[in-house]
């Protein structure tokens, strides 16, 4: 982690955003699209702990949360060929690309019991990103575009994201059950130890 003073200057702008416009959630995907935007165009500040694919699993690294759960960033991390179920969020949430590129296709229900609706494959690459919420489209399955390597998105969600009760979708059939993400450690990056800066400028 080279800049951390990047992600620490994206919380403070990201907590300024939702603590004036939290309740609108047009204006938080489009300034907080936009300050998301800025962070991921800059690959020098996730820490290597944040970035570590798994053999078998996308990863999901908590980066940040909220004290009051209004909003949580979420490191997550795609080995080659590893993708998400189909599932869906209940909040609003925003997707940055930083490494690598991921495929998305999203559904939505038709008739109870039928198959749902499929789009096309869209691709996001580095610098992109894209929105999520029940109000523009929820569900989604994700993957690494990538065979060959990593990818990572950095994502901002309207809650605590670990946390909140969702739902898993068979796309056969519509048929939901419910899931809670949580996050694959337990423990979050420091991106608030200055102490070396500051004794740096301490002078004897």
């Amino acid at each position: 982690m080279n800049n951390a003073q990047r992600f620490r200057h994206f919380i403070a702008e990201f907590t300024r955003l939702i603590e004036k416009s939290g309740h609108d959630e047009k204006i938080m995907h489009q300034a907080g699209g936009q300050l998301l935007g800025d962070l991921i165009r800059h690959d020098d500040w996730l820490p290597e702990e944040a970035a570590q694919p798994h053999p078998q699993f996308y990863q999901q690294y908590l980066l940040y949360c909220d004290p009051l759960e209004r909003f949580s960033v979420v490191s997550f991390v795609w080995g080659p060929g590893q993708k998400t179920p189909v599932h869906d969020h209940t909040v609003w949430g925003l997707v940055g690309m930083m490494r690598g590129a991921e495929n998305a296709r999203r559904f939505a229900h038709t008739a109870p019991g039928q198959p749902m609706s499929v789009s096309k494959t869209e691709s996001l690459m580095p610098g992109q990103v894209d929105r999520v919420s029940p109000t523009v489209g929820d569900i989604h399955e994700v993957s690494n575009a990538l065979s060959d390597k990593a990818s990572i998105s950095i994502h901002v969600y309207g809650a605590n994201i670990g946390a909140v009760k969702r739902h898993v979708f068979d796309p056969a059939t519509g048929a939901d059950k419910p899931f809670v993400s949580g996050y694959s450690s337990p423990q979050m990056p420091n991106f608030w130890d200055r102490s070396a800066e500051v004794r740096a400028s301490i002078q004897i």
